[in-house]
């Protein structure tokens, strides 16, 4: 194959679907088939939410993680593009097992964004660093033509520090390790969507959106190395994270629907709008991966922290079905869970 040869299936998808950037099985194939072979190396091939890097001189790991924000609507329950840029990246180099150290943010805006929403956007993301207490460091700003922009656009990166000991990696599940998850799924999701489409319920319904690294660091803490994996289900929810690990590791996950946490209020709008919960976003929860004997410390610390208090066991880590995650139903039926394969919700991260 020559340099300019894509080995990409062009002719089915000669143009790039707003099902590619979905997090779905569209995404994943573009990413192995297009994105990989271009870009090769030992850290990238890993696919983690981050690549965690030695350095030579010191001796130390920094993890590095970069994201992009197009969410729309620019502000929603629980938050904006800008809280939810910063919250992103720092999860990201928190399910490395990393802790925070700087931020750099890049905006591409729109001509004629008002400039009150861009001071509530920056606003907010200042918020949302000082509170996490890792500083904006540097970053970029570009101007495209109206109607180019979709108002604004955040890229995001980070980096952290990983301490010694800690191996975080989605090729570390091993039969036997139990998952647990840190709270209710699918609220992120869920409030956009209400706030898009005019939704109401009896209670207002919240972005899940926050910081993790606290609660990782506890994790880590109690656990070490009897953590195996972190991920957190965002685009395309708990079912293509889980699916990736799965794949990655070369492993079968068991979910127990019955333990899955989720609130009546995100039950109900998934049932009337005919979407299921396992492929929504979520922008505040945390998928843990750990040995047996570690899953119950885990749990018993995720829910004696104020990010973890719904966590719950939801499943395990088998040797049957490399590469697949299946479910057992309330009614004690079993389903396949596969990743999605269109777009459920668009533009909700």
């Amino acid at each position: 194959m020559t340099l300019w040869e894509c080995p990409f299936p062009i002719s089915d998808y000669p143009a790039v679907l707003m099902a590619h950037g979905g997090g779905g099985r569209l995404t994943h194939t573009l990413i192995e088939q297009l994105f990989l072979p271009a870009f090769a190396n030992p850290a990238l091939e890993l696919q983690h939410d981050g690549a965690v890097l030695e350095l030579e001189l010191s001796g130390s790991r920094l993890a590095f993680a970069t994201d992009a924000f197009t969410v729309s609507p620019l502000f929603f329950p629980g938050g904006t593009i800008g809280s939810l840029a910063v919250h992103g990246t720092v999860n990201d180099l928190a399910m490395c097992g990393a802790q925070p150290i700087a931020l750099s943010a890049s905006f591409i805006l729109e001509e004629g964004l008002p400039m009150e929403d861009l001071w509530r956007i920056v606003q907010s993301m200042q918020q949302a660093a000082r509170s996490v207490g890792v500083p904006i460091v540097t970053g970029d700003t570009k101007v495209v033509d109206r109607h180019k922009g979709d108002g604004v656009f955040i890229t995001t990166a980070g980096i952290g520090h990983v301490a010694d000991g800690i191996e975080i990696s989605p090729r570390r599940a091993r039969p036997g390790d139990r998952v647990l998850i840190s709270g209710a799924i699918a609220v992120h999701g869920i409030a956009i969507l209400s706030v898009r489409e005019g939704l109401e319920f009896e209670t207002t319904l919240e972005s899940d959106s926050a910081p993790l690294h606290h609660l990782v660091a506890r994790i880590l803490e109690v656990a070490g190395a009897g953590v195996h994996v972190l991920r957190d289900p965002t685009r395309g929810g708990l079912s293509s994270a889980l699916n990736e690990i799965a794949s990655q590791a070369q492993v079968g996950i068991r979910l127990d629907e019955s333990s899955i946490p989720m609130g009546e209020a995100v039950r109900g709008a998934c049932e009337l709008l005919g979407l299921d919960p396992l492929y929504v976003a979520n922008e505040g929860k945390c998928l843990v991966i750990a040995t047996p004997d570690a899953a119950e410390t885990i749990l018993a610390t995720m829910q004696a922290h104020p990010q973890g208090a719904e966590s719950a066991i939801i499943g395990e880590v088998t040797a049957d079905h490399p590469g697949r995650v299946v479910m057992r139903s309330r009614v004690g039926g079993t389903r396949v869970v596969d990743m999605l394969s269109g777009e459920q919700l668009p533009r909700i991260c």
